[in-house]
């Protein structure tokens, strides 16, 4: 096999300060209570930073001065001089983006190339589409004059954790919304230098307030009476919590949650090209991805040579420090979801699917799994059905096009597809049959900040990105 030299990426481009406050109404402040929790970094298990941690007060003062911000200057605001700033925070982000690469993969885990090309181009992009659209609601489809909601409630997860924290506060603001937003608390550090781009774009006191905590925290901001807006992305039990908090209220709500997407190859797929497509869809961002494509269905007269093919592949996998360029596989984000994958792969294999990974050597300290997959997996199997959230695929096969539907359908997730076939025609009509909010063809796991992205049944609700991402932080 071709050895590749180390090639770490310099941590010098980052400067981590040894403590961070929240920041509220434009600047960091210290919690009401002084409570604290640690960040560390998955692949060494080292401290990063200390995080201060937010309670029902500093909530309410994040409320208030997103609220203040929204009555007396962004709301006003008319949408080209809104358009200025998230512009401008765009610019900065590509001016920073190496910084925001380095500190994004030491704080979660994942390797610099995929925060360094997919991420932070994309969070870019999403500012930068959504600043086109601030002067230009009247065109949206939403009506002639459509107005923002008030204050955003927002709380995302640890997997991409600056890709999500644009996802929610580029729509949110060019509709003229002032947000508070909680990071995930294992992955708080880029939300963070967000709040200090923020700083430098000049962007007015308490449009954007961040404020840091884990599952309470983010309990006393979905349910402060000062909030017209939840937006949450992360698990479907924390979901329903949510959908069950804001019933009855005014608040609107969208909900981004899980996922157990089928891969669908058909005899007729180019094998090479699906390969890459299966090892992208579930091995990309070491499987923490909601719409991994974490269930391979394979037409039974190809299926043993895609998977010759798979394990070849996967055997050309380097697993290892995250800050390495040639890094494919990076660290588990924390001990919790190394738990829970460890967990349900000794399911799957208790159940009677066959496990198999490729020859690689774990690091000693932090948290690694390697590359996994099961075969002889059945409907059954709780590897098939429960999202597993790491890098675990598991293959089942199907004969005909409707045997592949039923399959892929059954699942009470719907959030994406994967098809892979030369017949444009087979494409359309699996697409049309596929409970599945985004459907990708001959391709995975790609986004665009100009179309729209969410799930059917427990995925969630309402859409995010494009013209569709707009909609939740309008009153329609």
């Amino acid at each position: 096999m071709f050895e590749y030299a180390p090639a770490p990426e310099s941590r010098s481009v980052v400067d981590i300060k040894p403590s961070y406050g929240l920041f509220i109404d434009g600047t960091f402040v210290d919690p009401a209570d002084g409570g604290s929790f640690k960040s560390i970094n998955p692949s060494s298990e080292e401290v990063l930073a200390e995080i201060a941690e937010g309670g029902a007060q500093d909530v309410d003062r994040a409320v208030r001065a997103a609220r203040k911000a929204y009555d007396k200057v962004w709301g006003p605001m008319p949408g080209r001089d809104r358009a200025k700033y998230l512009y401008r925070i765009a610019r900065i982000i590509q001016e920073r983006s190496r910084e925001l690469a380095v500190l994004e993969s030491l704080d979660n885990g994942k390797p610099i190339k995929e925060s360094r090309d997919v991420d932070l181009p994309l969070v870019a992009a999403h500012f930068f589409y959504y600043a086109g659209w601030a002067d230009k609601l009247p065109h949206a489809g939403f009506g002639a004059n459509p107005q923002p909601l008030g204050v955003a409630a927002q709380v995302i997860p640890w997997n991409f954790p600056l890709l999500m924290l644009a996802w929610k506060i580029a729509p949110a603001l060019a509709a003229g919304n002032t947000v508070v937003l909680k990071p995930a608390e294992t992955t708080p550090l880029t939300a963070l230098l967000f709040a200090e781009i923020c700083q430098q774009a000049e962007l007015p006191a308490g449009v954007v307030n961040i404020v840091t905590g884990a599952g309470e925290t983010g309990r006393a901001l979905v349910e402060h009476d000062g909030v017209d807006k939840v937006a949450f992305t992360g698990s479907t039990d924390v979901g329903r919590a949510i959908a069950r908090a804001v019933a009855g209220s005014r608040k609107k709500l969208t909900l981004e949650l899980g996922g157990k997407a089928a891969n669908i190859v058909f005899d007729d797929a180019p094998v090479d090209q699906a390969v890459e497509g299966i090892v992208n869809g579930i091995f990309f961002n070491q499987g923490h991805v909601c719409c991994a494509g974490s269930r391979l269905l394979v037409q039974e007269s190809v299926a043993e040579q895609v998977l010759d093919s798979l394990k070849r592949r996967m055997a050309q996998l380097r697993v290892g420090d995250p800050l390495d360029k040639n890094t494919d596989i990076g660290a588990i984000n924390s001990a919790a979801q190394l738990a829970r994958i460890r967990e349900l792969t000794e399911a799957g294999a208790a159940e009677g699917a066959e496990r198999w990974s490729p020859p690689c050597e774990l690091p000693d300290r932090g948290f690694w799994f390697a590359p996994t997959i099961f075969t002889g997996v059945t409907q059954a199997h709780r590897i098939a059905r429960e999202e597993i959230f790491g890098p675990v695929l598991s293959v089942l096969t199907f004969r005909t096009p409707a045997e592949a539907v039923e399959k892929a359908n059954n699942t009470p997730y719907g959030l994406s597809a994967g098809i892979w076939t030369e017949k444009g025609s087979r494409i359309l009509w699996m697409a049309d049959r596929l409970r599945a909010g985004v459907v990708w063809a001959n391709t995975f796991n790609k986004f665009d900040p100009t179309s729209p992205f969410g799930g059917y049944k427990e995925s969630g609700y309402g859409r995010e990105g494009g013209r569709h991402g707009l909609e939740a932080y309008l009153n329609v």
